[in-house]
């Protein structure tokens, strides 16, 4: 009875899933990832709770140029600092009434009734006022002849110039893109099961999934849901991957007993992959936080496969994993992340123009020290996920000019774009998001 008593009370004082959200995006403008948040958020919600949360803090990431252009001109004046979680309840209420299908009434109330929760009474005047204008003007502030591209396409100025620059022929159904919600991709795991064959477990289970063009092992399910409801996950018959991360297996196409070096591990995607590929080979994973480097771990268990795991930096090789050579070498470098926005709109807000040069030089880095781990005749797959020239071939065209010792491999494709040097797949083209790969072999 107590029990029950102290578990109506603590319900009764935790926050809701709004002022959660408003708090969550607060730390974002801070420069806080959401997936970082998100790992940091377990209170013990239901999922229902949780979901809520991410759709609501993902969606006013993915808007949210858009959504602060409608603040803008519906605020008298903007608010204090000090209220920047009452402005970001402002964002998600307007998320809500435009984006979602929710109830206007209900968005509504539940986002006034947040901001008492958020322990500002004061505001639920402001934010209901605000809301309530919204709905009333939202014909003339959503069909304003006058719309920067940057709202229109809930962009950055500085990003859409840069996409509009790269890609003239595909700027905008990139930006367009990148505002939706992106298919839930399986990779199945062909050294277990056949496509065909799994395909018809999720049948069974009445689970809709499409093959993805392209890439054996892919599927595109229909309607995104939870890990624990895929026929065999646990026992590591399938794995969550996009479809355009599948290519970098195949593309570096190791034998058996080749010694691979997974330069830049986390989370494990790609080494699971390559070990599916051919369980044969001697895989080294290497990433310079601890952290990820378990997950890493956690990936390739669930899988049954075993790898040496080490935490290095592949900017600065030492230890003993840079102490050998390699016959195969996968560089899966840090970027952009500008081609998985579908899936981490956050990046709108977490990256910045300055950021690009930065990026870019750690990769000449990278690339540079992990090229002498490389056996002569072996063979290093350079990828982003990004869709900027200084990040893909404009770097890599760079490489190969100051390097004797290596010749690019031609990528043979029917799938993505072919570069100057290297391919690359644009995000929304058969499922998958935007990735560049160029496979470079030392003479």
């Amino acid at each position: 009875m107590v029990e029950s008593r102290v578990a109506r009370t603590r319900a009764a004082h935790r926050q809701s899933s709004r002022a959660v959200a408003a708090k969550l995006l607060r730390k974002l403008s801070q420069g806080r990832s959401l997936s970082t948040l998100f790992d940091e958020m377990a209170d013990g919600r239901a999922a229902a709770e949780i979901s809520l949360i991410k759709e609501l803090c993902f969606g006013v990431a993915r808007w949210w140029p858009q959504l602060e252009s409608f603040a803008a001109q519906l605020l008298k004046q903007p608010l204090r600092p000090k209220d920047a979680d009452i402005h970001m309840l402002i964002l998600l209420g307007l998320y809500q009434l435009q984006h979602m299908r929710v109830a206007p009434h209900a968005a509504l109330a539940e986002t006034v009734e947040a901001s008492r929760q958020l322990g500002k009474p004061w505001a639920s005047g402001l934010v209901n006022a605000v809301l309530r204008r919204f709905q009333r003007e939202r014909e003339l502030l959503v069909g304003c002849d006058n719309q920067t591209e940057t709202v229109r396409y809930a962009c950055p100025e500085w990003l859409l110039q840069r996409l509009q620059q790269a890609w003239p022929a595909h700027w905008e159904d990139l930006a367009m893109h990148s505002l939706e919600r992106p298919p839930m991709s399986l990779r199945v795991n062909l050294a277990r099961i056949g496509r065909p064959a799994y395909l018809e477990r999720l049948v069974q289970a009445g689970i809709e999934a499409q093959p993805i063009a392209w890439v054996d092992s892919g599927l595109a399910l229909r309607t995104p849901l939870g890990v624990e409801m895929l026929p065999g996950f646990s026992e590591g018959l399938v794995s969550v991957q996009d479809g355009g991360a599948q290519l970098a297996a195949p593309l570096l196409d190791p034998h058996e007993g080749d010694q691979v070096l997974d330069a830049c591990a986390a989370p494990g995607g790609k080494s699971g992959h390559l070990l599916e590929w051919k369980p044969g080979i001697r895989l080294t994973a290497i990433d310079i936080d601890v952290q990820r480097n378990r997950r890493v771990a956690e990936n390739l268990r669930r899988l049954g496969f075993q790898a040496e795991i080490c935490q290095g930096d592949s900017a600065h090789p030492s230890g003993g994993w840079a102490q050998r050579q390699y016959d195969r070498i996968l560089l899966d470098v840090p970027c952009s992340a500008t081609g998985v926005m579908r899936r981490h709109p956050d990046i709108k807000l977490l990256r910045q123009h300055s950021d690009i040069a930065a990026l870019s030089t750690t990769q000449r880095q990278i690339l540079h020290a992990i090229w002498p781990l490389l056996k002569p005749g072996g063979i290093l797959l350079y990828a982003t996920c990004s869709l900027l020239p200084e990040e893909n071939h404009l770097q890599v065209a760079d490489f190969l000019e100051s390097r004797g010792d290596a010749r690019e491999l031609t990528i043979d494709a029917e799938w993505g774009h072919a570069c100057s040097v290297g391919r690359q797949t644009l995000p929304g083209e058969e499922t998958m998001d935007g990735f560049y790969y160029a496979s470079l072999q030392k003479c």
